[in-house]
C-alpha cells in the first residue's frame, strides 16, 4: 500500500475516502495534485485490488492519525464494502477523536446516500443479499451513510455551470481555513508546565456552565505565555471556537491595533465569515452579537491595559455558557477588575525543575563539557528560577568551557544579560513617574528592607509611597514578605542598571549612587552634579574615606543621604543641601545646614564626634526626629522651638549635652521652656545624659508615674537623672 508523498509522517491533515474506479483518473488526481501543492499532507490509498472485505490496520492508523477526512461518494461508493468499512472508521473517529469530516456529493444527490435511493438502493439491496437482510453489518453501514449524508459539503453534478477546477479550488480553500495551526508551539523543554496545566484544568473544570476569566500574572520571563499555550492546546477542542491573541500590548500600540485585533479574534472563531471591523466601537459589537451563544476559547496574552481588555472580552458576559477567557498579564490589578475571575501566580520554578531546564539547555548533548559543581550553583543562583534566564543563559554557556563560564559569571554581577534585561524592563517602562522614582530607589538602596521603614524614608521625600508600592507589587516588580520587601535580583539588577545607564563613565551624573568606588572621586574632588538624587552607602568598618568641606555643595537636589559604617574624615565642617530630606549618618563630622528653608525631616547622626548642629533652626519646619544618641562630644543643639512638626528627641548617652537650649542657673542645668513649645512631641529621650543634672520644677511636675509629659502632649519622657 501506498500513502501520500510523505510516508515517513505518522500525522496526516487530509484522508481521502473514495471508490476508485469512478474517480481516481480525473476529480481525484486533480483534488490530491491542489492539496499536494498547498502543502496538505494527504493520505490517498492506492490499491486498486483489495482482498477480503476488513479494513486494513494500516488504513485504520491512517484515518485515526488524520485531522480532516474528505468522503467522495460517487455512483458506485455504497457497493464497496471496503468504502462502506472506511466511512464507519471515519464517523467512529468523528465521534470519539474530533475528526473534521466533509462529503463530496460527485454526481449524486446528497438524498440518494441518506435514504438509500438508486445506485445506493441497488448496492445495499445486494449487500443484504449476501450477509442477510437482518445483518448488523449492514444496518450500520447504512447507518454511516445517513449520518454522513446529513453533513455540510459539497455537491456536483453535470448539470451545474462550475466545473470540477472550480469545486476543487473550494474544498481546498475550506481545507485551508481547517487545517490552520490548532496547536500551538509550547517550548522546546516543558520543564514544569504540565503541573500548572493541570492544576489550571481543574480550576476551569470546577466553574462548572460559568464564564471563567483565568489571570495568569507574574514578571516578564516567569513563564505566563508558555502556561497559556500549554493551557490552549490542552482544552481547545472542548469548545466550538478558539482563539489566541499573543503580544496585545504590542499589536495594540500599532495604528487600529486593537480594531485588527478584534477581527483576529472573530475571524479565527468565525473561520467561514468574512467580517469587517471598521472601529472598537464596532468589534464590540459584532463581538456580543455573533459569540454570545457560542461557547468559545479566548487567550488574551500579554495585556497591560484595562482598555484592551474591554475592547476584545469585556467581563466575560459577551459569550456563550462555559466559555472561558485566558488573560496574561504582568499587572495583578487589572486581572482582579472583573467578578467572575481568578488570578493564578506563576511562580520562580523549584530548585530542581530550575537546575532540569538549565541543564536541557547548557548541556544539550552527550558530550558535554565537565564544569565545576560552584560555576554551575553560581548560574543557577544567578537566574534565580526565572525560566527565561535559564534558557538564555544555558544556551549561551552551553559547549564553553570553565574558564569562559568564570567569566560570564563575572560580567554578568555587573551588567544585566541584554534579553532578560528587555524583557524585564518593560513593567518599568510602563510605569509612572512616582512609582518609576519609588522602584529605583528601592532597587538601588532598599531591597529587603522593612515596609515602615521604606515608607516613611520615601513619604519623607513627597512621593506618595503607599499607592506606589501597591502598584510595583501588582505590576511584578516587588514582592512583600512579612513585614519586608523584597524582588528578584534579576529585576533589582535591571533597575540598578538603569541608573548606570544615566552616564555610563561619570558617577556623579547619576541620580542613584550605592558604591564607595563611584562616590570617592566626588566626595575628594567635588563632582557630584545636582542630577544626584539619592546616596546610599554601607561600609565595612575597616573603610576610610574623605569628605571635603563642599562635597554636597553641588547636589542640589539630594535628597536622601544615609551613611552608615567606615571611619569618616573630613577637613572641616561639611555643608549639606537645602533639599536634603533624609540624613542618616553613624560617625559624622560637624554639619552646616544652609539659610533660607530647609525641607530636612529626618536627622539621625548617632555616634557622631558632632559638637554642636549649625544652622538657623528656625528654617527645619519640616523636621520630625533628630536622633544625637552616642554623640558623646555633643555640647548643645539650637532652639528647636521652631520645628513645630517635632516627634522624636533622642539624645541619650550624650554625656557632654549640657544644654539643650541655655542654663538657667550656675549650678543647675535644666531644660529650657522651648520645649514645652513642641507641641507634637511624643519621645523625649535623655538616658544617660549625666551633665543635665534635672528638669526644672515646674517639668518634674508635669511627669506621671509612667514617664509621660502631661497636658495632653502624651510625651514619653526616657531620663535616669
Amino acid at each position: 500500500m501506498a500513502a501520500s508523498s510523505n510516508m515517513k509522517r505518522n500525522y496526516y491533515h487530509v484522508f481521502l475516502s473514495f471508490r476508485g474506479t469512478d474517480v481516481r483518473h480525473g476529480f481525484l488526481s486533480h483534488l490530491y495534485a491542489s492539496l499536494d501543492q498547498r502543502g496538505i499532507y494527504t493520505f490517498v490509498d492506492r490499491e486498486e485490488l483489495r482482498k477480503g472485505e476488513e479494513i486494513s490496520p494500516t488504513l485504520m492508523r491512517a484515518i485515526e492519525q488524520s485531522r480532516v477526512a474528505i468522503i467522495i461518494f460517487s455512483e458506485d461508493y455504497a457497493s464497496s464494502p471496503w468504502c462502506l468499512e472506511e466511512l464507519l472508521k471515519i464517523m467512529e473517529c468523528k465521534e470519539q477523536n474530533g475528526l473534521i469530516v466533509f462529503p463530496v456529493f460527485y454526481k449524486v444527490e446528497p438524498r440518494e446516500v441518506r435514504r438509500g435511493r438508486e445506485s445506493y438502493k441497488r448496492a445495499m439491496d445486494s449487500h443484504e443479499s449476501k450477509f442477510g437482510k437482518d445483518s448488523e453489518k449492514v444496518k450500520r453501514w447504512k447507518r454511516a451513510l445517513l449520518d454522513a449524508g446529513n453533513l455540510s459539503g459539497w455537491d456536483f453534478n453535470d448539470r451545474e455551470e462550475r466545473d470540477e477546477a472550480e469545486l476543487i479550488q473550494l474544498i481546498v480553500k475550506e481545507l485551508s481555513i481547517c487545517l490552520r495551526p490548532r496547536s500551538l508551539s509550547v517550548a522546546n523543554y516543558p520543564v514544569g508546565i504540565e503541573s500548572r496545566v493541570q492544576k489550571l484544568i481543574s480550576l476551569s473544570e470546577s466553574a462548572g456552565s460559568d464564564v471563567l476569566i483565568i489571570g495568569l500574572w507574574g514578571p516578564g520571563g516567569i513563564g505566563k505565555t508558555t502556561i497559556a499555550k500549554a493551557l490552549y492546546n490542552a482544552i481547545q477542542t472542548q469548545f466550538r471556537g478558539s482563539s489566541f491573541l499573543a503580544q496585545v500590548r504590542e499589536k495594540s500600540n500599532q495604528s487600529s491595533g486593537r480594531v485588527a485585533l478584534q477581527k483576529q479574534l472573530l475571524s479565527e472563531i468565525l473561520p467561514h465569515e468574512d467580517i469587517m471591523v471598521y472601529n472598537v466601537d464596532a468589534g464590540i459589537n459584532l463581538i456580543k452579537e455573533r459569540l454570545c451563544r457560542k461557547k468559545v476559547l479566548l487567550v488574551l496574552d500579554d495585556v497591560d491595559d484595562m482598555d484592551q481588555l474591554n475592547a476584545l472580552a469585556g467581563k466575560g458576559d459577551w459569550f456563550g455558557k462555559q466559555s472561558r477567557i485566558i488573560v496574561t498579564s504582568r499587572d495583578r490589578h487589572l486581572l482582579t477588575s472583573h467578578d467572575k475571575n481568578y488570578v493564578y501566580e506563576v511562580k520562580t520554578l523549584e530548585d530542581d525543575e530550575a537546575q532540569d531546564l538549565f541543564g536541557q539547555h547548557a548541556f544539550i548533548n552527550s558530550n558535554k563539557v565537565e564544569i565545576r559543581r560552584d560555576l554551575i550553583d553560581g548560574a543557577l543562583h544567578y537566574a534565580g528560577g526565572l525560566p527565561l534566564a535559564l534558557e538564555v543563559l544555558g544556551s549561551f554557556l552551553r559547549g564553553r568551557k570553565e574558564p569562559e563560564w568564570e567569566s560570564t559569571l563575572h560580567k554578568l554581577s555587573k551588567i544585566p544579560e541584554s534579553k532578560i534585561d528587555r524583557v524585564l524592563k518593560i513593567s518599568f517602562d510602563g510605569l509612572d513617574e512616582n512609582e518609576r522614582e519609588i522602584f529605583l530607589d528601592i532597587a538601588c538602596f532598599f531591597k529587603g528592607k522593612s515596609i515602615k521603614d521604606i515608607q516613611e524614608v520615601l513619604d519623607s521625600c513627597d512621593f506618595d509611597t503607599t499607592i506606589g508600592i501597591e502598584i510595583l507589587i501588582e505590576r511584578s516588580l516587588i514582592k512583600k514578605k512579612g513585614p519586608y520587601l523584597q524582588m528578584h535580583d534579576l529585576v533589582q539588577l535591571m533597575g540598578r542598571n538603569i541608573v548606570k545607564q544615566e552616564c555610563r563613565n561619570d558617577p556623579g551624573k547619576r541620580s542613584r549612587l550605592w558604591l564607595l568606588e563611584d562616590v570617592e572621586d566626588i566626595f575628594n574632588y567635588n563632582t557630584g552634579t545636582d542630577v544626584v538624587k539619592a546616596m546610599v552607602l554601607c561600609l565595612a568598618p575597616s573603610e576610610a574615606i574623605i569628605i571635603s568641606p563642599d562635597a554636597f555643595t553641588n547636589m542640589k537636589r539630594l535628597r536622601i543621604l544615609i551613611l552608615h559604617g567606615g571611619r569618616i574624615s573630613s577637613q572641616a565642617q561639611v555643608r549639606l543641601p537645602n533639599e536634603l530630606r533624609w540624613l542618616e549618618w553613624s560617625n559624622a563630622p560637624n554639619l552646616e545646614f544652609g539659610s533660607g528653608p530647609n525641607k530636612l525631616v529626618r536627622l539621625d547622626v548617632q555616634e557622631s564626634h558632632i559638637k554642636q548642629l549649625m544652622g538657623n533652626f528656625q528654617n527645619f519646619r519640616k523636621l520630625k526626629s533628630i536622633n544625637l544618641y552616642k554623640c558623646k562630644s555633643l555640647v548643645s543643639i539650637p532652639d528647636l522651638s521652631s520645628a513645630p512638626n517635632m516627634k522624636k528627641l533622642i539624645l541619650n548617652e550624650c554625656e557632654s549635652l549640657v544644654e539643650l537650649c541655655l542654663a538657667f542657673c550656675e549650678d543647675l542645668v535644666r531644660l529650657p521652656p522651648a520645649i514645652y513649645k513642641l507641641k507634637n512631641l511624643h519621645l523625649l529621650n535623655l538616658d544617660g545624659c549625666s551633665n543635665l543634672i534635672t528638669f526644672p520644677k515646674n517639668m518634674e511636675d508635669s511627669i506621671d508615674s509612667d514617664g509621660l509629659l502631661g497636658n495632653k502632649k502624651q510625651t514619653k519622657v526616657v531620663s535616669c537623672l
